[in-house]
């Protein structure tokens, strides 16, 4: 970076032609004040032309001459903070000028200038207004395409979500819970360990939609997903069916838990209720538990006694049956 260098040609303190030369070959603006009256002494064409004037106008001009009150108080107390630093100092301005709005990178001195007792304050200007808009672009621009893919990977998760997930309770499809439930049933048979499926049914779902229509039954669908995925664990794959047909896959769970646990469920169902169109639906469900191995073992015999107990809790609505464990007779 150009004012980089400025500090390195300075080191002695005495600013020569020769430095000079190199500051005008770096295509840097180069001021030069004399310390006790505040007037420029010397303004290069660079200089000049960022300012949009002529060189003789900026010598022998104060910056009160030149700049508007603002600009001319942070421009004196810059220089005032460099004479009180040997080493010179860096700051940054933002100046209103002809062309517009600027930035600059300034370093000042306080030098002494071949031939000339006096102190003199020289200020090197670099003009960052280009840079720093193409910087700034730039971050927006990679800001724009941070949050397009954003926006892909969440197009994508939903269209992976869609391929799992039924959309209106947002509960998992059939397929992927059967899959889920043939892995279970590989690692309880392996660690002999026991697991239970629920079988769920909305009761009255056919009072539902006569009274509130299928959007109405749509809402209540979208209230039990919501309670289900609460309720229950990402390993428990909650899944709809089909219709007002819902299961739980309990992980690890026996018949004891898992009754514990729906029934709770249960309770839960009872108190929501599901605003629609200025009114209110309550619902319930009727659950049957079974468990692998006690009740059931193989995967369609426990979906079958899932299903038996849910049916009888269905007579009545609003519970929960447990499915009988099966004994084998011994020989």
């Amino acid at each position: 970076m150009a004012d980089a260098f400025v500090p390195d040609v300075l080191q002695s303190g005495v600013l020569s032609q020769a430095v000079l030369h190199a500051l005008d070959q770096l295509g840097l603006a180069v001021l030069i004040k004399d310390v006790a009256s505040g007037r420029y002494d010397h303004a290069n064409d660079i200089a000049a032309r960022m300012f949009g004037l002529q060189a003789p106008t900026l010598v022998g001009a104060m910056d009160s001459e030149l700049f508007d009150v603002a600009q001319a108080v942070a421009l004196r107390a810059a220089d005032h903070q460099a004479q009180s630093v040997s080493s010179g100092l860096r700051t940054e301005h933002k100046l209103e000028l002809s062309g517009g709005r600027h930035e600059f990178i300034t370093w000042r001195q306080v030098v002494a200038v071949e031939g000339d007792r006096s102190p003199k304050l020289l200020s090197v200007w670099q003009d960052v207004t280009e840079s720093r808009r193409q910087a700034q672009q730039l971050q927006a621009a990679m800001a724009q395409l941070e949050q397009q893919q954003k926006a892909n990977d969440t197009l994508r998760r939903d269209v992976q979500d869609n391929q799992v997930r039924d959309v209106v309770s947002g509960l998992y499809h059939r397929a992927h819970f059967e899959e889920q439930l043939r892995r279970e049933a590989d690692l309880s048979s392996r660690e002999q360990r026991e697991f239970a499926l629920v079988s769920i049914a909305i009761d009255n779902i056919d009072e539902i939609r006569r009274l509130h229509g299928d959007t109405g039954c749509e809402r209540v669908v979208e209230a039990l997903g919501r309670l289900l995925r609460v309720n229950t664990r990402a390993m428990d794959s909650p899944c709809r069916l089909a219709g007002d047909r819902f299961v739980v896959l309990l992980s690890g769970i026996g018949l004891a838990i898992a009754h514990s646990r729906m029934e709770q469920f249960r309770r839960q169902c009872v108190q929501h209720i599901v605003p629609y169109n200025g009114q209110q639906i309550p619902f319930t469900v009727c659950m049957g538990v079974a468990s692998f191995p006690h009740t059931a073992g193989g995967i369609d015999e426990l979906m079958n006694s899932a299903d038996k107990a849910m049916n009888t809790a269905r007579q009545s609505g609003n519970r929960i049956v447990l499915a009988s464990i099966e004994f084998s007779p011994s020989k």
